[in-house]
């Protein structure tokens, strides 16, 4: 054996025999991966190593890839962040432009009307004038009168014109309530004062009472008009004419007594009272009585309508009492 092939047989037992080369390219890499590394030839240990390497350089990558596309997309959040923060802080700076109403003054021109020539005062009033009022007056008056006397209770509930039992019997009217028999004058008087109400609703009595308003004469009918006294007409007709109304009005008077029965009652009273001791008989006339009585409260109520027609206006329904009681 020669020398050389002494040499190959040491060579070939101790030098580790070559494998065979490996050409390394990572999954995923293109083909163009550098060409000194896919020509790289390398023993299995050196392998190792590299492609130890080669992972951590791929993982390197990968993370510096990712740590950038982090990056990227955190510069873009906060950009978008930022973006929003800045237009939120733009709408929120941003004030509405106050609004400055500008108010135009209207300038309106009232234009006054003329002032209107005073009315002028209505004339003064005459005396035939005031002599006409005050006789219309106290027409009304009588019709107004008669009307409220006629109402139920119109005497009995007033005590103003009620008719009382005669005054000149009160010893017997006392004497009769003593023995309780109160009841009996009480009737008897109610009885009076329905027919005092019966008169003033006998259409009779309003002719002669109308009568009695004509005849009454008016001395001077401007002061009459221009008082204060509020019932002087109805003063000055009664002075006037009161005689000649009561006997006029007697007869519808007796009739009326008759009617109601007051003056039954008052013929048993007389009786009663003749048989009483120490008592004297009744002998007024009720007839005469009651005329009186019942006169007088219709002249009352004719001032108190005098009176209503002096100072309220609602009760002037005519253009003459209007005129002649107006304001003073």
């Amino acid at each position: 054996m020669g020398e050389e092939q002494i040499r190959r047989n040491l060579r070939t037992a101790f030098v580790r025999p070559r494998r065979p080369a490996l050409v390394c390219r990572p999954a995923g890499f293109p083909p163009s991966f550098p060409p000194t590394l896919t020509a790289f030839r390398m023993r299995a240990p050196r392998f190792s190593a590299f492609l130890l390497a080669l992972g951590l350089l791929t993982a390197a990558t990968t993370q510096a890839q990712t740590t950038k596309k982090t990056t990227t997309t955190a510069k873009k959040t906060t950009a978008k962040t930022t973006t929003a923060k800045t237009t939120t802080a733009k709408k929120t700076t941003t004030a509405k432009p106050t609004t400055t109403k500008t108010t135009t003054a209207k300038t309106t021109t009232t234009t006054k009307p003329a002032t209107p020539a005073p009315t002028p005062a209505p004339p003064a009033l005459t005396a035939d004038e005031a002599s006409s009022a005050v006789r219309e007056a106290l027409t009304l008056s009588v019709t107004r009168a008669l009307e409220a006397g006629a109402e139920a209770d119109a005497f009995n509930g007033n005590a103003d014109i009620r008719l009382p039992f005669p005054p000149e019997a009160e010893l017997f009217n006392a004497a009769l309530r003593s023995l309780k028999l109160g009841a009996v004058i009480d009737k008897f008087e109610v009885q009076l004062n329905r027919a005092a109400e019966a008169v003033a609703a006998n259409p009779q009595t309003q002719t002669i009472l109308a009568a009695a308003a004509q005849r009454y004469s008016i001395a001077d009918g401007l002061a009459l008009v221009n008082t204060r006294e509020s019932r002087l007409i109805a003063t000055q007709f009664k002075q006037q004419q009161l005689a000649q109304v009561q006997q006029e009005l007697r007869p519808l008077v007796d009739a009326a007594l008759e009617q109601t029965g007051a003056k039954q009652a008052y013929g048993e009273l007389v009786l009663r009272s003749k048989k009483m001791p120490l008592v004297a008989p009744l002998t007024t006339n009720l007839t005469d009585y009651s005329t009186g009585k019942i006169t007088e409260g219709l002249f009352t109520l004719i001032a108190d309508e005098e009176s209503r027609i002096r100072l309220n206006s609602a009760a002037r329904p005519t253009a003459t009492l209007k005129r002649a009681f107006g304001d003073k």
